[in-house]
C-alpha cells in the first residue's frame, strides 16, 4: 500500500532508477538493505505491540531478529535453516523454539509465511519436576506467619491460591482484593479473570486495615515501591534457606504448579483449570494430570512389593 509506506515506495523507486543506469554496486545494495532493515525495526515493534505481546516477549523477539540479521545477509530459506541449526547446537530445545517463534513472527510481518520454520520436538517428561509439595507449602506459610513476615506470607498464599504468574502478582492492587478478582489479558489478547478466594480476600483486607493501607499495589518493597519479580524470586530463595527447604522447589512458578495440582485433586475439571490459568490450549494444562517424581516414587514403593 503506497499510502501506508511512502518511505519504502520512494526508496524502491530510487533503487529501480539506479539499476536501470547500472549505477548501483553490489556493496551499495547490501548497505541500502541494511539501512532499510534498521528503518523497519520500529514498525516491527509496533506490529508486535498490536498483538498484545508482553514487554519481555517483544524484547526477546527484537533481539532474535537483530541477531539473525547481524549474521545473515538476507531472509532466505537457506539462511533460516542455517540459523535454526546454529540455535540447536548452542541452546536448549525450549530456547530454540522461542527463537523460532520470534523468527516466524517476523516472517509473518514481512509477508513471507511460506518460509516459517518448524519447532523442534521437546521430549516430554512423564512427571512434573521441582514442584513444591503441599506439606512444604503449608510449612512455609505457617513459618512466615509465625515469624511475623505477613507480606511474604501473603505473597506465597496469593501465588498458590490464585495461580498467578509472578508478573501478574505484582500488578494486583488493593482495589482488586476488594473486588475479589483482577482482570487481565492473555498473550493472545483474550480476557482472563484472576479470582481471589473468599478466605484469602477476607484475611488480606483485615491485614491491610491493621497496617493502615487502603489503595495502591498490594505488594511493596521496603522503599514503598511496587515489588519486582526478581525481588520476589530472591526473597523466596532466602526463606527457603532460612527454613531448611529445598531451593529448587521454592520459586514463584512452583506455587502456580501447586495451585493446579491442588485444584485438580479437589475438582477434576481440566477445562475449567485451563481457563483459570490462562492457557491457550488445554494440552498445556494436561501436564498437571501427571504426578510429581516424588509422588511416583511413593506410589511405586507402595504398589511394587514383589
Amino acid at each position: 500500500n503506497a499510502n501506508k509506506f511512502p518511505f519504502f515506495v520512494s526508496i524502491i523507486r530510487e533503487v529501480h532508477t539506479l539499476h536501470r543506469y547500472n549505477l548501483f554496486s553490489e556493496l551499495s545494495q547490501i548497505k541500502l538493505w541494511r539501512c532499510l532493515f534498521m528503518k523497519t525495526k520500529i514498525t516491527f515493534e509496533e506490529y508486535l505491540k498490536k498483538d498484545n505481546l508482553a514487554e519481555n516477549s517483544i524484547k526477546s523477539y527484537l533481539w532474535t531478529v537483530n541477531h539473525f540479521t547481524a549474521n545473515y545477509e538476507q531472509v532466505s530459506s537457506e539462511n533460516l535453516l542455517a540459523y535454526k541449526g546454529f540455535l540447536m547446537e548452542h541452546f536448549k530445545p525450549k530456547t530454540v523454539n522461542l527463537r523460532i517463534q520470534a523468527m516466524n513472527k517476523y516472517l509473518d510481518y514481512l509477508g513471507k509465511p511460506q518460509l516459517r520454520l518448524k519447532a523442534v520436538k521437546i521430549q516430554q517428561k512423564s512427571f512434573l519436576e521441582n514442584v513444591i509439595s503441599n506439606a512444604d507449602y503449608k510449612f512455609l506459610k505457617r513459618q512466615l506467619k509465625k515469624d511475623g513476615n505477613m507480606e511474604w506470607y501473603f505473597v506465597v498464599w496469593y501465588l498458590a491460591a490464585t495461580g498467578a504468574r509472578v508478573s501478574e502478582l505484582i500488578r494486583i492492587k488493593i482495589e482488586h482484593v476488594e473486588l475479589g478478582y483482577f482482570d487481565l489479558y492473555t498473550k493472545g489478547g483474550k480476557l482472563r479473570r484472576l479470582f481471589i478466594p473468599k478466605k484469602l480476600r477476607e484475611e488480606t483486607l483485615a491485614w491491610l486495615e491493621k497496617i493502615g493501607r487502603s489503595s495502591g499495589y498490594l505488594f511493596l518493597n521496603r522503599y514503598g515501591d511496587r515489588i519486582t519479580t526478581r525481588g520476589i524470586s530472591q526473597q523466596l530463595k532466602n526463606y527457603a534457606d532460612k527454613y531448611g527447604l529445598d531451593k529448587k522447589v521454592v520459586y514463584p512458578h512452583s506455587f502456580r504448579h501447586r495451585y493446579a495440582k491442588n485444584f485438580l485433586e479437589k475438582y477434576n475439571d481440566i477445562a475449567l483449570l485451563a481457563d483459570l490459568m490462562g492457557h491457550e490450549s488445554i494440552e498445556t494444562t494436561r501436564i498437571y494430570l501427571r504426578r510429581t517424581a516424588s509422588e511416583q516414587q511413593a506410589l511405586v514403593d507402595k504398589i511394587v512389593t514383589w
